[in-house]
């Protein structure tokens, strides 16, 4: 059987050709309307299937033109169109066509709208009164016969409940992907909070290790220096006291005096080293901060100094076990060095990015130019390194302690806990 295609596209026309071709009909081809009549004239096919947009001539007055030729009419012709609106039916059988193949067409579907158009009855129910339309476009005048009208119709509702079907299998299986969309995004949302959470734990190591690292450095320092310094002048003052033990025995003694003296000293380098290394081997935990003051009270001994707690009982913070050493070093040098002091009190002040605990006394206060040095180790080696320890704990959770008090007025000691680090837990 010979077909001829209607149809601009070449990729299109060469597709239907050889769709048609495989099911063993031979295939001619034009590119519009004109093209077509001349063909149709010169070698009568046995079915026409033509494109609706073309140049010079479309496929509704294609069409036309064969069902009013006397000659031609007999010649079914099948439309090919997207179906975006009813108004493509309506005018295909207005124009005389005998069926539709709907794009995206398949094989079976060009090939089920053949059979029908080939097999229905020539000249069967052929009469039909003019039927008038009203769409969007305008009024339509139908001539077709009842079974082309209702053999159309059914064949594109046969396709129209197939593409649903179709679409709604698209869907579901979009939703399916998407439901596995979703739980990959979840996934990868949890591995990026599980990276989230491993790279914090590596910032921690490596600042832990960076902090060991920064003690042992002076621990070695303090070992390497500062013993060999307090030997070196032990071993002068004993050699003095050698050398005078017989012409100058008072001078002999003072001098085994100042080596005692630096013997004690070198004792409580020791001992501060031993100190020092314990700070930050056991993890952070929070601590009650009023109870870090009533239990550091029970270490010390303040004398007929007044300790006054103002702390409020549900204020954590979150800091080394050893912070319990930074209040009793605090009341320890209020003690020692405040002179006329006779109240020590601690409070709390909220701040927008944290908080801030306060320890400040009525003694003799420290001078602008000592309230960063106090906090030195080199400092402390002769005042004591209670301080230079306080610090050193504290920055272990990243709490920071400043002197901001008043020569003459007393000493404060403020204690800014950054937000991460303490709360207010009932």
């Amino acid at each position: 059987m010979r077909i001829l295609v209607v149809e601009d596209s070449r990729t299109q026309a060469e597709s239907l050709r050889y769709i048609l071709e495989k099911k063993g009909y031979v295939v001619a081809l034009a590119t519009n309307g004109r093209d077509a009549l001349e063909q149709i004239k010169a070698g009568r096919p046995e079915l026409v299937l033509t494109d609706i947009v073309m140049p010079e001539m479309d496929g509704y007055e294609l069409c036309r033109r064969i069902k009013t030729d006397g000659d031609l009419k007999s010649i079914p012709v099948i439309i090919v169109t997207q179906l975006f609106d009813p108004v493509d039916v309506v005018r295909g059988l207005e124009a005389g066509a005998d069926n539709f193949i709907i794009k995206p067409y398949e094989p079976r579907d060009i090939e089920a709208r053949i059979h029908e158009v080939m097999t229905t009855p020539a000249g069967e129910d052929v009469t039909c009164y003019p039927l008038e339309i009203n769409l969007s476009d305008g009024t339509h005048t139908l001539t077709a016969s009842r079974r082309q009208i209702l053999n159309i119709l059914l064949s594109t509702y046969e396709i129209t409940v197939r593409k649903n079907a179709e679409l709604q299998e698209a869907h579901e299986r979009l939703n399916l992907q998407s439901e596995k969309l979703q739980q990959v995004v979840a996934d990868f949302r949890q591995a990026n909070l599980d990276l989230q959470a491993e790279n914090a734990e590596r910032l921690k190591v490596e600042k832990s290790l960076a902090e060991a690292n920064k003690k042992l450095q002076l621990m070695a320092s303090i070992t390497r220096h500062d013993l060999l310094n307090q030997l070196t002048a032990m071993r002068e003052y004993l050699e003095l006291s050698v050398a005078h033990h017989t012409k100058d025995a008072g001078t002999a003694w003072a001098n085994v005096a100042s080596a005692t003296a630096i013997v004690n000293q070198t004792i409580n380098t020791v001992e501060f080293t031993g100190e020092y290394q314990k700070i930050g081997i056991k993890s952070p935990v929070w601590h009650n901060a009023r109870m870090l003051v009533e239990m550091s009270v029970k270490f010390t001994d303040p004398g007929a100094v007044r300790i006054v707690n103002t702390l409020p009982d549900t204020i954590e913070v979150y800091a080394d076990p050893l912070v319990m050493k930074v209040f009793s070093n605090l009341i320890d040098n209020a003690v020692k060095y405040g002179k006329h002091i006779t109240t020590i009190t601690f409070g709390y002040m909220a701040a927008a990015d944290g908080g801030i605990i306060i320890c400040e006394d009525d003694g003799i206060g420290i001078p602008g130019e000592e309230k960063e040095k106090i906090f030195a180790y080199e400092y402390g080696l002769n005042t004591g390194l209670g301080l230079f320890l306080a610090r050193e704990i504290l920055t272990i959770t990243g709490i920071t302690i400043t002197e901001t008090g008043d020569a003459g007025k007393g000493a404060r000691f403020e204690i800014y806990c950054p937000h991460k680090v303490i709360r207010n837990k009932p």
